[in-house]
């Protein structure tokens, strides 16, 4: 792939790591190109992401690079196609997203609670009182996997499929370590009817 068909864009304070120093770099998705380097975090490629949604751009293919070693291979590695999660407010999930109970923002993981029920497809994932429920993306259909958390913070059993829906009485959604503005008392993440192309 010819370099003038790449672009960069950095976030947060990372450092542009040294093979993409020279290339052209952006301010936001908004740029045309065949490839855009995404330099930071998963909540940053997920905001690339959700902003290549919401213009009907998926078609271009995003690289991350978070750390030094692997921005040579987001120059020369290829593409493919995975599943894209997104939740019912419109925003992508690169790595994971959190169900919370109110409470546990406040009184800490053990002491919280989060209750209602969640299914994943027709499955259920729980029906009465959890610590939490961690949902992440999966790189093959159906599309995404979630499991309830163990009062340690680790996921249990993983239930597969195209969506998680979650009805409770009060719950924060944290996606990709963000923290919901505010207590919802539904929740959905589903599979986009179109993928985005992962390099690597």
């Amino acid at each position: 792939m010819s370099t003038a068909d790449v672009v960069v864009l950095p976030c947060g304070a990372l450092r542009i790591p040294r093979p993409l120093r020279g290339l052209p770099t952006a301010e936001s998705a908004d740029v045309d190109c065949r490839r855009l380097v995404v330099v930071g975090s998963d909540a940053d490629v997920a905001a690339v992401l959700t902003r290549l949604m919401r213009t009907e751009r998926l078609g271009v293919e995003v690289a991350h690079v978070r750390r030094p070693w692997q921005a040579r291979r987001a120059l020369s590695a290829p593409a493919s196609r995975v599943p894209l999660i997104r939740d019912d407010s419109g925003t992508a999930v690169v790595g994971a997203a959190l169900w919370l109970g109110e409470a546990q923002l406040h009184r800490g993981a053990r002491a919280a609670k989060l209750t209602g029920e969640a299914v994943v497809d027709d499955e259920v994932l729980f029906d009465g009182t959890v610590t939490g429920v961690r949902i992440e993306p999966t790189s093959t259909l159906p599309g995404l996997r979630a499991a309830v958390l163990s009062p340690h913070m680790r996921p249990g059993r993983w239930l597969a499929g195209r969506a998680a829906q979650l009805g409770t009485t009060g719950a924060f959604v944290v996606r990709d370590g963000q923290l919901g503005t505010r207590a919802v008392r539904r929740s959905t993440l589903y599979r986009h009817t179109e993928g985005w192309l992962r390099v690597g």
